[in-house]
Parts: C-alpha cells; sequence; structure tokens
C-alpha cells in the first residue's frame, strides 16, 4: 500500500512539473490547431490546407499578404508588368537570407522555380502557374527546367515570361513559388524537409515535427523583418476530430482553432461570444464523383439523380449550420466583377427536385427493384462524417441508394482520391487560391492532378483557353461563366455548401482580420490581445 501511494506521489508531482512547464511555455507560445497532419512541408508539393498553414510561417514568396489580405512586397521589395502582362520583373530585397543564415539571391529563385516544375516533382500545383513560359512542357518531360520562362538578369532581379497575361502577383503568394533550398532538397530528398534539415526564408524555422501530433516553429533571427515578428514560438497540432479540438481550445490548450464543429451557432456565440470568427470566404464544397468508372462513367442521369436527392437547405441549417450557403454552383458568390453559373433546378422546391431525382434514377436504369449501392468517401473528420451520413440518409430516403461510409487518414485518402483507381463518391472542394474563377475551374482540366473526377471536356477547356485571350474583364467573366455552366450541365461533381471560415481565437490573441482566402501568418499576430500595436 505505502509503495503505491509513494509512485502515485511521483506521478502527481511529475504531471504537476509537466503542467508548470506547459504554462511556462505557453506563455511565449501561440498554439494553433491545424486539422489533419501535414501531407508535406514540401512547398512544391503541398495541396491542402494544413501544410499551407505551417508553410506560409516558414516560407515567404516575392509577394506576401497583409492580415487583411492584401498583396504586399515579400522578398520583392517591388515589382513592374509590362503593358501587355506578359512580362515581369521583381526587385529582391537587399540582404536576403535562409534560415541558416546563407545569402539568398535571385538565382536562388529561379532554381527553385526549376525545380518546382522538373517532372521527378510532380508539383499538383503547377497548372496554377501553367502561363510560365515552358511550365507545361517542362512538367511534361519535353523541354528542361533551363527553358523556363524564369530566369535572373542579376543577383537582385527575377524576370517572368508568360504565355497570356495573369495576376501573377497573387499567384506567387502560393506555396508552389515558395524558394525551397535546391541544394539540400536534391542531397537529402524527403528528408530535407525534417527539423534541422529544412532551411527556410519565412517568418520562422521548423525545431521539431512530432507525427500525428504537432509541428513547433521558432521565430527566425535571419527572416528580414525579423524584429516585427512578435511571437517567439508558434506550435501548430494535428486536430484531425473538431469536437476535440474545441474541448482543446475551451480547456486552455489552444489559442486557435482550425474549425468549429458543427452545432447551433446560438449555442457557440452564448458560450464563446466574441471568440468565434465567422467570416466569408471564398470556397466550395462539393461531392466529388469518378467519371472514370463505373457506376458513375457514361451516366449523367444518375449523377443529376444523386445531386437532385440531396436538400441543401437541410445540410447547412442543420449539419453544418454556421452560416454556410447552399451552393448550386462550383464558383463562389462574391468575387468583384463576376457572376457564377448555377444548375438549372437550383430555384426548384425540394418536392420539385425529389420528383425530377427519381425521374433521373429511373432513366439511369435504377430503381426499388435494381437498388444503387456506392461507396461514400471522406477524410476522417467530425464534420465530414455527420455530413456523410446525412447525405446517405438522404440518398436512401429518396431514392433507396444504398451508401458505404468509407473514412480514411488524411494522407491515404488524398492518395485514393487522386488516383481514380477505387473511389466511386468522395469528398471534394476548394478553397479558391487566388480571387479568380479561372483557379478553381482549371481543377478540373484533362490530366491534371488535381482533376479528381477525371472530367474531360475539349470543349470546356476550349472556353477557358479562349476566357485567356479575352479582350476584357466582361468577356473573360463570360466566358468563365459558360465553363462553370457546362461543368454544371454534366454534372461531375455535386456542389452542396459555399464555405464560411470559422475558428475559435483566444483573447489573448491580437491581430486577427477576417479575410476573403482565410489566411492567417503568425507573423501578422501576437500574444497581448493586440496591446501596444
Amino acid at each position: 500500500m505505502k509503495r503505491r501511494r509513494w509512485h502515485a506521489a511521483i506521478r502527481r508531482a511529475a504531471t504537476a512539473a509537466l503542467l508548470a512547464a506547459t504554462a511556462h511555455a505557453a506563455a511565449d507560445t501561440l498554439e494553433r490547431g491545424n486539422g489533419p497532419e501535414p501531407s508535406t512541408l514540401d512547398a512544391h508539393r503541398c495541396q491542402e490546407v494544413a501544410c499551407g498553414n505551417v508553410l506560409r510561417d516558414l516560407y515567404e514568396g516575392l509577394v506576401a499578404e497583409s492580415a487583411e489580405g492584401r498583396l504586399v512586397p515579400g522578398m520583392a521589395e517591388r515589382w513592374e508588368v509590362s503593358d501587355d502582362g506578359r512580362h515581369y520583373r521583381f526587385h529582391l530585397r537587399e540582404g536576403l537570407r535562409w534560415s541558416d543564415g546563407t545569402p539568398l539571391d535571385a538565382h536562388a529563385v529561379v532554381a527553385s522555380f526549376r525545380r518546382a516544375f522538373e517532372p521527378a516533382t510532380a508539383a499538383p500545383f503547377a497548372q496554377a502557374l501553367e502561363m510560365i513560359e515552358h511550365a507545361p512542357a517542362i512538367q511534361r518531360g519535353e523541354l528542361p527546367p533551363e527553358r523556363l520562362g524564369v530566369h535572373a538578369p542579376d543577383a537582385r532581379t527575377v524576370a517572368f515570361r508568360l504565355t497570356r497575361s495573369a495576376p501573377l502577383p497573387a499567384l506567387l503568394t502560393l506555396p508552389i513559388a515558395f524558394p525551397v533550398r535546391v541544394d539540400r532538397a536534391r542531397a537529402l530528398g524527403a528528408e530535407h524537409t525534417r527539423p534541422g534539415n529544412l532551411v527556410s526564408n519565412g517568418a520562422y524555422r521548423l525545431v521539431a515535427w512530432t507525427p500525428q501530433a504537432s509541428l513547433t516553429l521558432e521565430r527566425n533571427p535571419a527572416f528580414h523583418d525579423a524584429a516585427n515578428v512578435r511571437i517567439p514560438r508558434v506550435r501548430f497540432h494535428v486536430t484531425e476530430d473538431a469536437s476535440s479540438e474545441l474541448k482543446r481550445f475551451a480547456a486552455g490548450g489552444l489559442d486557435i482553432t482550425e474549425v468549429v464543429p458543427p452545432q447551433p451557432l446560438a449555442g457557440l456565440r452564448a458560450r464563446f461570444g466574441e471568440q468565434l470568427r465567422i467570416a466569408p470566404y471564398l470556397g466550395s464544397f462539393w461531392l466529388g464523383l469518378n467519371l472514370e468508372r463505373p457506376p458513375f462513367r457514361d451516366n449523367p442521369a444518375l449523377r443529376e439523380a444523386l445531386s437532385l436527392a440531396i436538400d441543401r437547405d437541410i445540410l447547412t441549417r442543420h449539419v453544418t449550420a454556421l452560416g454556410e450557403q447552399p451552393a448550386y454552383g462550383i464558383v463562389p458568390p462574391g468575387i468583384d466583377g463576376h457572376a457564377p453559373a448555377a444548375l438549372p433546378w437550383a430555384d426548384m422546391s425540394q418536392s420539385e427536385r425529389v420528383a425530377l431525382a427519381r425521374q433521373r434514377y429511373r432513366e439511369a436504369g435504377y430503381g426499388d427493384d435494381r437498388p444503387l449501392t456506392v461507396e461514400l468517401r471522406y477524410n476522417t473528420s467530425t464534420p465530414h462524417r455527420r455530413l456523410a451520413l446525412a447525405v446517405a440518409a438522404m440518398w436512401r430516403e429518396t431514392l433507396g441508394v444504398r451508401t458505404r461510409l468509407r473514412n480514411e487518414e488524411w494522407r491515404v485518402f488524398v492518395q485514393n482520391r487522386r488516383q481514380r483507381a477505387i473511389t466511386e463518391a468522395f469528398r471534394g472542394g476548394w478553397i479558391m487560391d487566388v480571387e479568380d474563377p479561372r483557379s478553381l475551374l482549371a481543377n478540373f482540366v484533362g490530366d491534371t492532378a488535381l482533376n479528381w473526377s477525371g472530367y474531360r471536356d475539349p470543349d470546356f477547356e476550349a472556353l477557358l483557353a479562349a476566357a485567356d485571350a479575352a479582350p476584357d474583364a466582361a468577356a473573360r467573366s463570360a466566358l468563365l461563366r459558360e465553363a462553370e455552366a457546362r461543368l454544371l450541365d454534366a454534372h461531375a461533381v455535386i456542389p452542396l455548401y459555399y464555405y464560411t471560415s470559422k475558428h475559435l481565437v483566444a483573447p489573448r490573441v491580437g491581430g486577427w482580420q477576417a479575410n476573403p482566402l482565410d489566411r492567417h501568418p503568425t507573423r501578422h499576430l501576437d500574444l497581448d490581445g493586440g496591446a501596444a500595436r
């Protein structure tokens, strides 16, 4: 008995010491929920929010963003563009350094861009910069990387040649445009992203990574604006389960959550008050359908039946329930100067949609005597599970569809979705990279890595090409709207809702600003609630 009491006392003392150490560390550490484990910290291979959040602390591109989401100088102190919009020159700040203290010049930036388009890199976001001269041919292995339309006239100038006009400064805020240290990537392979190996250039540097737990970053003294980085340390926590994340926030273990789990908004506001931050977000959520294999290949009637059977008003009121809007298109509203397309039955009542769904289901060859059995795949997440259950119930009630739900860890899910080998229906959606409808629609082009449904339509791609050559913004917008309408008419995906950004932010965190792309680099935040800014 005495021995047990002695061991219990030791455990209590050890726990108290650990809690005290944690509390002490938290005084100068921002604790951020970040959703799933990042699939990579190789900036050229990042394709999701979880890695993008971390990379925006570790790196800075030629162009950066303010807390409000405005474009501001990054590595480049200024830039200019030619009258035809096809030639850019970026002038670097003097004295730029990598996180290990070595100089960072224009030649290193050019080397990084070349590496991004090498076939071996297999950068999933390469299509975002396909307008750089020779970029697609290099990625296909048809030209050497040295032919890329990016060069350094001198050590402080990076020049770009484009095949069409494009909002290049905005695109250069994407991780694929961050300067990867090419010599280390070549020498160390995948290990170049590990603590002690990763050399970056942003406000923070990587000091620890515990898989499926957290990543710890410390302020980078070599960063050109280090004097204005107010938070010494930030820890990104893996928080795949939104309900557990909320509990950790409520207990004081997190300063910021990545999401908020679905529950009544009034109750959340009553409990958390101004700590609950909900804002418009340029993104849309859909269910993808694999068009390369049965049951959805060559069966648009079946695809439309499943879309019609889903009551989006119920989903957004009672399942997501945090300000999301029902979606009947792919491109979200709110883009200046652009009116998105919508499904032709968007204005029908749900009872009218149900009747049409049953008609399309019969036309597709299914019914009570031959019900569809389909697998709906999603990554591990409380909100995604709730939504999948609701969709499966609607399909069964309206059409008699039998749905097998399959959840997967994020990396496995991403790989299966991309390969299009075993997927049938799956969780999709996209947060816009820039405020341009083309950046979202381009995800449905040919064999690009982000075309998870395998949608192929030469006329759709011709409309995108025509938009690229449009004489003015109005003509371009009209062509992009027509392209979206064609995508919707094919029912390649099932749009469900338009996103809102939703976070819990502790009172001690200052500097948080809502912005349409929901990007919040730690360098813009502080831990004094915004005092003395």
